[in-house]
């Protein structure tokens, strides 16, 4: 075995294998995912790819690809969506036969919502029922395994030969990165992958089956959009799901300044525009504050980049009446709208739809919009934060506000770059600036509670080897659900520090249980019962250490939590992956907590 250092992870070395002339099927797979480049594939071990699975250690020396063991499929297609929001690039997850399938389906959902390529492998038993073991591989195979999450996939594949099996891989990687990006499904028979080839066969060249460049719209449409803006009195941007590119970034910027429009950006997406820019209108959250509530409302043009939820975004500036600003839909996600899950929102009303991606439209409008004169209007006063006053039934109380944690982690931070990888739902938008598109990456898209650690670890390896300090806040609850992916970064060697927002609650649906209380003049005062995870109070940083990580906490002292930060990161520097469990009071923002509840009453 080997601890390597910098970009590279922690690598069983397998014992050489003697030289053979027998070609398995499973090494031709293997092949063709080490010709496409893949760096990792992630996987909780099943007999239903056992072949692959010799493939890649005996056949393949376990490196391009490296296998990364993980303890419940979930968390290996976490893993690769957390990875690729870093990169760009996809990583492949192996999940097992249909059982495993069902296990990583969520994660798959996450991916889908979110966007995000991620390849994703499986097996079956034998197809031929005369080739199945009895028991376990009847129980293990399905007449059609994809229609486990055909819904939410782009596309999937059974191929039932080698030169088809390449094919599906090739198109796979293809489909699962042409936008709007997504998640793919392939399928291996186990008698396919264990079956004998008469010669070796030979690879296409995957460079030949990439995904198409990026699409621009028609000139025409171009011109009406930029005419728009140019002369619009109040033009609006909102920054939606864009792509970690410094260029982009910076054409993003150049368009705001050159029509001096204001911005609104979003918590549930990556970092899309410097929240300290004089043109950030109000801050990120997951709804709209009441200030970017007042920016929508005056605009007279919106131009909306890939904004997740546009319609429902307008409707909570407008309400029930007429949208009266003019619309710039820029956005290929409805490709990806289908009958069965509702994730595609709201329809908004557009008066211009731009048919591409935000970084080509951006770079055409700079082109041909003009600099509009006209000041944007002062930034607004951030609104102030009341504590929020604590409900009978809490225990442990903490004298830490999540907007202390935020502060005390930036000042332990100083100057040192960060990518906050995750946060959690209690954070809001004006607790700490970003000034680069790796500065945040944003949610998980389908709201998996759960997907936190995993995501995390993937992030946290696509950053490894970089000059970021990877930092991941996230909920007790998040933490709990996906805790065991933990194992994976101490076994790989990924240093990152989680600190773990601890309200000891599954706050969220207190809020809820608080509107219905007050929808029925019932009290509220009982809003945490059933929600509270307080009695006992799990030792998180013991489920940390338990697995290899260095755990601390809980720390409930605000005056102790920054010397416990600073050494926590100094420990990551070192090469540690360290959990701290830090006791916050319940509590969300405003907007937050009315976008949660909203309702009729």
């Amino acid at each position: 075995m080997t601890v390597p250092s910098g970009s590279t992870v922690r690598r069983d070395i397998p014992k050489p294998s003697e030289p053979e002339e027998t070609v398995w099927a499973s090494d031709a797979i293997a092949d063709m995912l080490r010709a496409m480049d893949i760096p990792y594939v992630l996987l909780n071990p099943g007999a239903s790819f056992r072949g692959l699975h010799d493939s890649i250690v005996n056949h393949l020396g376990n490196e391009k690809p490296q296998m990364m063991v993980v303890l419940h499929e979930e968390h290996a297609v976490a893993i690769a969506h957390g990875y690729t929001k870093v990169t760009g690039k996809p990583l492949i997850a192996i999940l097992h036969s249909n059982v495993g399938l069902m296990h990583g389906s969520m994660a798959i959902f996450d991916a889908w919502v979110d966007r995000v390529p991620v390849i994703v492998l499986g097996a079956t038993g034998p197809v031929d029922a005369n080739k199945r073991r009895p028991w376990i591989d009847w129980i293990h195979t399905a007449q059609d395994q994809a229609a486990l999450v055909r819904h939410f996939i782009k596309w999937d594949c059974q191929p039932a030969s080698i030169p088809s099996a390449q094919e599906a891989l090739l198109r796979a990687r293809q489909i699962a990165t042409t936008a709007p990006q997504g998640p793919v499904y392939v399928c291996f028979d186990a008698a396919l992958q264990e079956s004998k080839l008469t010669e070796r066969p030979a690879i296409p060249d995957p460079a030949r089956y990439l995904a198409p460049p990026q699409a621009r719209p028609s000139d025409e449409v171009v011109a009406q959009a930029a005419a728009l803006l140019s002369k619009a009195s109040r033009p609006v941007i909102l920054m939606g799901r864009v792509t970690r590119s410094e260029a982009a970034w910076a054409e993003r910027i150049q368009l705001a300044e050159t029509l001096n429009a204001e911005v609104l950006t979003d918590l549930r997406v990556g970092a899309a525009f410097p929240t300290d820019h004089p043109l950030h209108a109000a801050p990120s959250g997951a709804f709209l504050t009441p200030n970017a509530q007042e920016v929508l409302r005056e605009a007279d043009v919106v131009l909306s980049l890939d904004w997740l939820d546009l319609a429902g975004t307008l409707k909570q500036a407008w309400g029930d009446k007429p949208v009266g600003s003019k619309i710039i839909q820029v956005s290929v996600d409805h490709y990806s709208h289908n009958g069965w899950s509702m994730d595609h929102q709201g329809l908004p009303p557009v008066d211009v739809f731009m048919l591409c991606e935000p970084e080509p439209a951006v770079t055409l409008l700079n082109q041909q919009v003009t600099p509009r004169k006209t000041p944007a209007p002062a930034r607004r006063p951030l609104p102030v934060v009341a504590p929020v006053q604590p409900v009978p039934g809490a225990s442990g109380a903490s004298n830490m506000m999540v907007s202390t944690l935020a502060a005390t982690l930036k000042r332990a931070v100083g100057d040192q770059k960060v990518c906050l990888m995750r946060l959690p739902l209690s954070w809001s938008g004006e607790m700490w600036d970003f000034k680069h598109p790796l500065d945040f990456l944003g949610y998980d898209g389908g709201g998996g509670i759960g997907s936190g650690p995993g995501m995390s670890i993937g992030s946290a390896l696509g950053l490894k080897g970089t000059d970021r300090l990877p930092v991941a806040v996230i909920g007790d609850g998040d933490y709990m659900m996906g805790v065991n992916a933990l194992w994976t970064a101490a076994n790989a060697r990924i240093p990152m520090l989680i600190v773990v927002c601890n309200n000891r609650s599954f706050f969220n649906d207190e809020v809820h249980q608080e509107r219905v209380a007050r929808q029925r003049k019932r009290p509220i005062e009982n809003r945490w019962i059933g929600q509270r995870i307080s009695d006992p109070p799990p030792d998180l940083a013991m489920m940390a250490r338990g697995q290899g990580l260095t755990g601390i906490g809980p720390v409930e002292d605000a005056g102790e939590l920054e010397k416990i930060l600073v050494d926590a990161i100094a420990a990551v520097k070192r090469g540690e992956t360290v959990v701290v469990d830090v006791v916050v009071q319940t509590g969300y923002s405003a907007a937050m907590t009315a976008g949660l509840t909203r309702s009729k009453d």
